[in-house]
């Protein structure tokens, strides 16, 4: 929950008239050490976004991706140019992507805010479930 309020993800507004927010869902997950004794419990707020409409809640849903064969091709020239290989790990990605749509979301479980319990969350950067997700990632990099 830290990194999604870092990051600014959405802000608390009255539902407009005519808008039909979507739920959300904790999604929660053990991590293991090779040993098989459990590492650590993650926790991820996905968003319910099969309740989309398409032409309404998002209009485009296009992401690449990269074969493995593509990726071995890019190591094997790599390594005959003498070419260093960096990899990343972004954290908490589709957290950055910024929505040009409006999508609204039901306050997630056990995040209410006392006091505004009514209002719902109008997204501003994407959430895991989104249809639109992917693309927003790939447009932001």
């Amino acid at each position: 929950m830290d990194s999604i309020m870092s990051n600014q993800t959405w802000e608390l507004v009255d539902l407009p008239p005519g808008s039909k927010p979507i739920g959300c869902k904790w999604v929660f997950r053990r991590k293991y050490h090779t040993d098989g004794m459990i590492q650590t419990f993650k926790a991820r707020l996905v968003a319910k976004g099969f309740k989309q409409k398409e032409g309404i809640d998002y209009f485009d849903t296009y992401a690449p991706v990269a074969r493995t064969t593509s990726i071995r091709i890019l190591f094997a020239l790599a390594s005959i140019h003498n070419i260093f290989v960096h990899q990343m790990d972004v954290k908490t990605e589709f957290l950055n992507g910024d929505l040009n749509e409006e999508v609204y979301m039901e306050q997630p479980e056990g995040f209410v805010l006392l006091g505004n319990e009514n209002k719902v969350c109008k997204l501003v950067k994407s959430l895991y479930g989104l249809k639109q997700a992917p693309k927003q990632w790939h447009k932001k990099i």
